[in-house]
């Protein structure tokens, strides 16, 4: 079984397994009559679409290396999320994916990629796709977008940032590479290795710079998705290994965050509301007096921002991912998603003046060691941090875990655990700003996954952002993505009705179309009611929970989340109509169902109490 695979609908590659298990028989006997107290699970008011196939739909190119326009298979590894709303209301907008999959290819271009698409709503509450005509002639339903005859390739298109203000995309280039070798990969990278001459760019100073190819990636890159093409590399922005962003509301305020190690939170400020050629790029210092941040700057390109920082005296960060946006309060989160044994990575950074976060030092010394230079520091599982605009003040906002020193056994495994967050979004259900919260494990070790597991996956959350001091329990599990994929590009529709997310480089052996990194949809976001979904309300009624051992047994089902929480902690069994035991879980308040067909179902506890569980 997957780490623990819940989801609001069955993904058909998910199954139920049961645990080796003494405590309960494996079948039972329904005597004729029986009829306990029964417990509906009603259906979920979610659904599920797939929208878009790497590897199989097939996107329209433009002239590419000597080539003609024509049509090819879409590239793969579907990382962010674009949604650029449509001005005239006639449809949901355009939808831009990432590729972060590198290699050559003669129609879309070496490196990385990205497609472009514009979806409307259907009558029935779905998602379809429009057919296009652009203005360089193409026709189709998705289109490559142009790259190699705009701005030059990208590697690893991988976060980015989706505009609050008026939906602009900005793709993330996070390949960092040394040299024209490294870009080349034996002919499977780049294979245009020759100088390359930046042109027809608004950036003051940069038109007529020659650069080396390699020094043409890392950058944060505007694309036009109505048009599939791209419009500038931000060079002004530094050259970085880029992941994630966010535009603030008064459209001047670019946040920054580069995965790396160390990772420098960055800003960028411009001149002018909405254009962003001209501004000055920031680092964070939290110990710099008054206003928390730095200028990073040198005469033409910044070519080697990381060490700028340093020498600033920055503050160092274990892998900065996503960069999200409160709309609501203005208030910036980003994923640090950790890296298991950073001490290496930067100690040439420590050594010429970058600095860590009180919080990091805490945390260190919390757990045993002396500091985060320790040679035995670990950052297994990573966290969320916050930042206040108004103060300039960051702080960690939810820690991940919980911390195991042994992955635990599946049946003792937490009924949350958070590891590794990476993409991130702030999304919006029933008025209320949440969390979206996806992970990308860096390792199974250390409660990553269950001991044992090899059928890895990753799971995405939502988080009430009304509460101040969130745990891991705080957590509402959405969903899943199939054995091997890494879930991320959480993007919601104008409407707020969907929300798109992507399944990145499952497991080949994996039943099609699970198989092949994919985009799809979760509809019906507006039929979900506040007190229902709040995470807080997802815990039993507190009278409920005060686990009295005389009290009868009795469970509350939450359609929402296809879970049946119990007025009891306690080992339970779940059988299926025919009396055949299908899932033992030890020590729990609650139970999953979303996997589970429709149909009638018995639930026993080890006190040997039994109800009747109709799922529909």
């Amino acid at each position: 079984m997957t780490k623990k695979f819940y989801l609001f609908f069955a993904l058909a590659f998910s199954c139920l397994v049961a645990n080796a298990q003494t405590l309960f028989d494996n079948e039972i006997t329904i005597p004729a009559g029986y009829a306990p107290t029964s417990v509906v699970m009603p259906p979920s008011p979610l659904s599920m679409q797939i929208l878009f196939i790497g590897g199989v739909d097939m996107v329209q190119s433009t002239p590419t290396y000597g080539n003609p326009a024509g049509e090819e298979v879409a590239k793969e590894w579907h990382d962010f999320i674009g949604i650029t709303p449509d001005p005239s209301g006639q449809s949901q907008g355009w939808v831009t994916v990432n590729h972060e999959m590198i290699y050559a290819s003669n129609k879309l271009g070496d490196g990385g990629g990205m497609t472009s698409f514009k979806i409307a709503r259907k009558a029935d509450g779905t998602l379809e796709i429009l057919n296009q005509t652009l203005n360089d002639g193409r026709t189709g339903k998705f289109f490559n977008v142009d790259f190699v005859n705009t701005t030059g390739e990208t590697g690893m298109n991988c976060g980015g940032i989706n505009s609050i203000v008026d939906g602009r995309i900005w793709t993330a280039e996070e390949w960092f590479q040394e040299s024209n070798l490294d870009i080349f990969n034996g002919g499977n990278g780049v294979r245009d290795t020759s100088n390359f001459t930046i042109t027809n760019s608004d950036i003051p100073g940069m038109n007529g710079k020659v650069l080396k190819k390699y020094q043409n990636f890392n950058y944060m890159t505007e694309i036009d998705p109505k048009q599939a093409k791209a419009i500038r590399k931000q060079y002004n922005w530094g050259r970085q290994g880029f992941e994630g962003g966010v535009i603030a509301p008064d459209n001047r305020i670019v946040y920054l965050g580069p995965d790396d190690v160390p990772g420098f939170f960055g800003m960028f400020v411009a001149n002018t509301p909405g254009d962003f050629t001209k501004g000055t790029l920031f680092a964070y210092k939290h110990d710099k007096a008054g206003w928390k941040w730095v200028p990073i700057w040198e005469p033409g390109l910044m070519l080697d921002h990381n060490n700028l920082a340093t020498s600033k005296g920055c503050t160092m960060f274990n892998r900065i991912e996503w960069v999200a946006i409160n709309p609501v309060d203005n208030f910036i989160y980003f994923a640090e998603t950790g890296l298991d044994n950073p001490v290496n990575a930067w100690a040439d950074n420590l050594a010429a003046g970058g600095v860590f976060h009180p919080a990091t030092i805490a945390r260190a010394q919390a757990n045993g060691w002396t500091g985060p230079t320790d040679p035995n520091y670990r950052d297994f599982y990573g966290r969320i941090w916050k930042y206040d605009p108004r103060t300039a003040e960051l702080s960690v906002y939810l820690e991940g875990g919980p911390v195991f020193a042994d992955s635990p056994t599946e049946a003792n495994y937490p009924a949350k655990h958070l590891s590794n967050p990476d993409g991130l979004n702030v999304i919006m259900i029933d008025g209320r700003p949440f969390l979206a919260i996806q992970e990308d494990l860096n390792g199974t070790s250390r409660g990553r996954v269950p001991a044992g597991v090899t059928n890895r996956t990753c799971e995405m959350f939502l988080l009430d952002l009304s509460i101040q001091n969130p745990t891991v329990n705080d957590l509402i599990r959405l969903t899943a993505v199939p054995a091997g994929a890494e879930i991320t590009g959480v993007a919601q529709t104008p409407d707020g009705k969907s929300l798109l997310i992507n399944s990145q480089h499952p497991r080949t052996d994996n039943p099609f179309p699970y198989n092949h990194s994919l985009t799809f949809a979760i509809h019906g976001l507006d039929q979900l009611d506040y007190a229902r979904l709040g995470s807080r309300s997802q815990d039993l009624d507190p009278e409920m929970a005060k686990n009295d051992e005389n009290a009868v047994f009795s469970v509350y089902p939450n359609p929402v989340t296809r879970v049946v929480f119990m007025n009891k902690t306690t080992d339970v069994a779940l059988y299926d109509a025919n009396g055949k035991r299908v899932l033992v879980q030890r020590n729990t308040n609650q139970l999953d169902v979303s996997n589970l067909s429709t149909g009638i179902y018995y639930l026993k506890n080890a006190d040997g109490e039994t109800l009747k569980l109709s799922v529909q």
